[in-house]
């Protein structure tokens, strides 16, 4: 490029952040509390149009030989064992996490100017656990997860739709439609788990928790 456009050049595009600071005192005393405080903000700012899918969050995974993907998958539950999110058993990430159960998630709020990082290990949730949030999931969506061979190459667009088309026909609205024996969920139980908040001239806040050997939580700052 030889006339820089700041519209379409990265180089150029420039934020600054203006937000609050984040302050050890202001913490809660476990990060699955201060990960609800936030949650709910971000929620409120859902509702008002000034953040897209609060729950949206990137999972990392790496194979055994240590290649890192990543995908932005739905957070559907989080509690003090950690975060749940559901994917199809024969994935590309949960076939990582098969082999290599270390785990990061990235909660990026941007219009918040808010980051939330952890690093975990996952655990498969229980058939019980899992079939019952199955059944909350719209009637499409359950027909969705027989449908997709996720992550697995596909002839065409085509070949999808009709096996969409065939599970509709077999399993009508208002039937109920059995889970899939190699769908479910993942529970993320946390190590480390990052508050980020941006501020000006980058030097952002950045506060993690730390899991210690006796169940309690150390927090430290982090230099942006």
């Amino acid at each position: 490029m030889t006339d820089r456009d700041p519209v379409l050049d990265p180089a150029l595009m420039r934020k600054q952040y203006r937000a609050e600071g984040l302050d050890e005192t202001e913490l809660a005393d476990d990060p699955m509390e201060q990960f609800a405080r936030w949650f709910a903000q971000a929620t409120r700012a859902a509702v008002e149009g000034a953040v897209y899918e609060p729950n949206a969050m990137v999972v990392s995974t790496a194979d055994a030989e240590g290649r890192p993907s990543s995908r932005t998958v739905l957070l559907k539950q989080y509690d003090e064992q950690g975060f749940v999110f559901y994917t199809n058993y024969e994935s590309r990430k949960a076939r990582d996490l098969a082999g290599n159960p270390y785990v990061s998630l990235l909660f990026p709020w941007h219009p918040m100017a808010r980051q939330v990082l952890v690093t975990g290990v996952a655990r498969r949730t229980g058939r019980d656990e899992t079939a019952a949030y199955f059944r909350t999931r719209p009637h499409g969506s359950q027909l969705g997860a027989w449908a997709s061979a996720q992550s697995s190459v596909i002839f065409s667009r085509a070949e999808l739709d009709a096996s969409y088309a065939e599970l509709a026909a077999r399993y009508p609205e208002g039937e109920q439609v059995p889970v899939p024996p190699n769908w479910g969920g993942f529970r993320v139980a946390p190590q480390s788990v990052e508050f980020w908040q941006g501020r000006e001239n980058r030097l952002h806040d950045r506060l993690r928790y730390v899991a210690e050997a006796d169940g309690s939580w150390r927090v430290e700052r982090l230099s942006p």
